[in-house]
This record gives C-alpha cells, structure tokens and sequence, in this order.
C-alpha cells in the first residue's frame, strides 16, 4: 500500500480518463440525432414531442450544472466524476429502453434528463479538475483536452450511429436500431467509470478540507517535490487568506466581479452559434449546396475533420500564444465565416433548385457558403470551443471555485437551451424567408444576428478579459483582483 501511495502518477494519463467525461458529454449529445429520425417514427412522434425529447437532456444539464457546485465542495471533483459516470452509464442503458421496461416515452425522457444531469455535473469537474492538478506552464494545453475530447466524441458516435444502421434496413431501424444506437454508449461510459477509480483526488480540494499531508503526497507523485513544495505553500496561504476574512461571500468585490465576467464568458461561447451549425449543419448544407439527404455522412465528416484539426491548434498554442489573443483572433474568423454566408444569402436570387426540388444558391454561392461554414468552424474550434474552458478552470479563487463553476457552467446550459429552441423560429419566421415569397432576409437573419453577438465578445474579451498563461491559480487572484478595481 506504502508503494502504491509513493508511485508517480502520468499527468496525462489522468487528463485523458478526466476527458472521457468530454467525450461523453459529446457522445451523449449527439447520440440524440442519430436516434431522433427512428425513434420518432416508431412513436409516431409530433414535432412538439420530438423537440421535447431531444430537448430534454440541455435541461438535465442545466440542472446538473447548477447543482454539481455544491456537490463537488462536499465530496470533490473525483467522487462527482464517478456519480456522472454511473448517470451516464444508466442513461444510456435506460434510453434504448429494454424489453421488460416497455416503450414509455416519459421513461425516455427520465433517461435523456439522467444523460443530461450527468453531462451538466462534468462539464463543470472535469475542466476544474484538470486545472487543478496541471502545472501552470501546461494547464493551458491540459484543458483543451476537453474540448478536444467534446469533438471526438461527436465524431465517434457520428460514425457509431451510422455503422449501425446503414447495417439494418429502415424497418430494423425503427423497430430497434435506435436502441442499439443509444446502448452504444455503454462502452465509454463503463471505461469512464472504471478508470476514475485509478485517477487521485483534487489536491486543492483535499487543501480546503484541511488534509495537507495528502494533498503534498498527491502533488509530489504528479509534478516532484521541487513544484509540489511550492505549490503547497501558494495553496495553503491562499486559502488561509480566504479564511481569514469573516466570511467568504460570492457576492463580495471583487469575487462577484469575477464570477459575472465568467459566467458572461460562459453563455456568450453558446451566442457564436456553434450549436446552431452542429445541430442542423445539414439543413444549413442541404439548402446552400443542394446536396441530397445520402451526401449527409461526408458534409458531417467535413465539418467534424475541420473541428478536430483546429482543435489541436489551439491544443498548441494555447500556452504559447496566450488566451486572449486566440479569442480575439478567432472571434474575427467566427465573425468573417457568419458574414460570408449572411451576405451570399441575402443577395441571392435563388434561381437554381436543389435535389428536394426547392430554390437554392447557385454552385459558385453555395461554395462560398461552404466555405464560410469552415471558416466559422475553424475559428471557433481554435478560441471559444476550448479556451472559454480553460479560463473558467482557472479564474475562480480556491474557496469559491466549485460553486462559481457551477453558475458560469448553469449559464452556458441555459443559453445553449435558448439557442437551440429559438434558432428553428428564426429559420422559419417571415421575415427570414427568401425574397420570392414575400420575405425580407432571404435566410440570411440567423448569420447576422450571431454575427452581431461575435461583435460583442471580442469588445468584451478585448476590454474583461486579463492574459492569464502561465500563471499559477493562486497567481490568478490576485490578477483578477486588480483586474476588477
């Protein structure tokens, strides 16, 4: 046991099994739109219900979101990591809905708001879990690996949910495909579970329930004696800081100051619209390009191989080129890609038709639209996908981090929710549609109400947001203090 307890620990190894509760967050979400076609038609489903189900696990996550907060302070980052991995685990074995449960569509949305529960609970732990054990030098590059881990999980379960029923017929689809697809999960989320247990606890969190002596055997095993020495000392002096004062508020100056840029943060990464392309990218290609509903599986590879790659951009420079200028750079591409499209809508004629027999961009607007779609991608996967994370990790105070986390984490769910609903509103609203039926945008509104929303927050990142690369937590207060005065 005294070997074990002495036995180095891989700074990797355990970013990697934190980030499988990211690639579960992105397989869980997008599980729901391989499933949404069968098992509508097997439930004969009105598009009010279907929007629910689908809709309902963003509300789980709002909720586990708003919640992890206080449970992460009173057990730790890790034991609510292993909870949102059993949630995981039951949500996905519950929403293929098995034989002897019967098909009850409200046991299904019990079982997407399970999903959703547990995708809130480590969209806010696993990130400050990373953040917490990762030396300053490397804490930039270690939390892109959840965003990182967000992407191949939309990507793994594209490509399970495709291999599964481009195996069976429409009608084995419909009768039980769709639970296959849901029971697909079981495997990353068992792994999850299981390799938690191998992972240490937080060690600034075992700082503020006063175990010292654990948390310096922690950081000693993971970084050396030389850094974890320094490391214990900046925590235990932070957090007696904290103690010291009479009461540690949320709502005192500058904690509230910093908790309101975080959580602004937070719920502008979903106003880019990023959601808004992932979830109905193909409509988006489908109507610019023409293309037919069998030429879904390359648009999604596209858009899903430009993700991964500029993921990894900003894997790499995060920690060299800083935060804050990924932001702002990355904001001018979002803005760039959105502005294409919006223009290339707006002043089309719409004189060819697509394969649904529909007017449609010409070839050469529908690739400059394709092309503003990658641009858009790219920017976002390379600033707001994996930085606005790594701030969030990093900018909260010891004492405050868990529930601080949980509100900016509550407020990203809660944007992402509206942004979800009221995009399909925006598409179909009047004044959206194409000139030639009496409208005003020609498609072209969504593109320019996102793009308005880009505006903003490269003026807030340019003028809220302090560089905060290489800096210790500890280092981070008092930046953000003097930021806030």
């Amino acid at each position: 046991m005294s070997n074990l307890s002495n036995k180095k620990i891989n700074i990797y190894f355990i970013t990697i099994v934190i980030t499988l509760g990211g690639l579960l967050f992105g397989y869980d979400t997008g599980v729901i739109n391989g499933t949404q076609f069968y098992f509508s038609k097997y439930f004969e489903l009105t598009g009010a219900l279907k929007g629910f189900i689908v809709s309902s696990a963003l509300l789980g996550a709002l909720a586990g979101a708003a919640g992890a907060g206080i449970v992460s302070k009173a057990i730790g980052r890790k034991n609510s990591l292993i909870i949102a991995a059993l949630f995981f685990t039951i949500s996905a074995w519950g929403s293929g809905l098995p034989s002897f449960m019967g098909d009850s569509i409200n046991l299904m949305v019990f079982f997407r708001i399970l999903g959703g529960i547990a995708i809130g609970i480590a969209s806010m732990n696993a990130p400050m879990y990373i953040a917490e054990i990762a030396p300053a030098d490397k804490r930039g590059n270690l939390v892109t690996f959840y965003q990182l881990a967000i992407v191949i999980g939309f990507f793994v379960v594209f490509l399970a949910t495709y291999f599964i029923g481009n195996s069976l017929s429409e009608a084995e689809n419909i009768q039980f495909g769709w639970r296959q697809m849901f029971w697909s999960e079981l495997i990353p989320a068992l792994l999850f579970l299981i390799l938690l247990f191998l992972v240490p606890k937080s060690p600034r969190w075992l700082m503020t329930k006063n175990k010292e002596e654990e948390a310096l055997n922690i950081l000693t095993r993971i970084h050396g004696k030389e850094i974890a020495d320094k490391e214990i000392v900046e925590i235990r002096d932070s957090i007696q800081s904290e103690s010291a004062k009479e009461k540690v508020s949320i709502f005192s100056k500058p904690l509230i100051t910093i908790i309101i840029i975080g959580t602004i943060l937070s719920a502008l990464q979903q106003f880019t619209g990023i959601n808004a392309v992932l979830y109905y990218g193909a409509d988006i290609f489908e109507q610019a390009l023409g293309f037919g509903k069998d030429d879904i599986l390359q648009q999604q590879v596209l858009l899903a191989t430009v993700n991964l790659v500029f993921t990894f951009i900003a894997m790499f420079t995060v920690d060299k080129l800083g935060r804050k200028p990924l932001l702002i750079i990355g904001g001018f591409g979002m803005l760039i890609g959105f502005l294409m499209i919006g223009f290339t809508l707006y002043f089309s004629d719409y004189t060819s038709i697509n394969s649904a027999g529909l007017p449609a961009l010409s070839p050469s607007e529908g690739i400059i639209s394709l092309i503003g779609i990658l641009i858009f991608i790219a920017a976002f996967a390379m600033s707001m996908g994996p930085v606005v994370w790594v701030i969030l990790s990093e900018i909260f105070p010891n004492k405050i981090r868990s529930i601080a986390m949980s509100i900016a984490v509550a407020a990203q769910w809660l944007a992402n929710y509206f942004v979800s609903q009221t995009f399909p509103m925006v598409v179909e609203s009047h004044a959206n549609k194409l000139k030639l039926d009496g409208g005003t945008w020609n498609n072209a509104l969504p593109y320019f109400l996102f793009s308005g929303f880009i505006i903003i927050i490269i003026v807030f990142v340019w003028k809220f947001i302090p560089e905060t690369k290489g800096k210790t937590l500890e280092e981070m207060e008092t930046l953000f203090k003097n930021t806030s005065e």
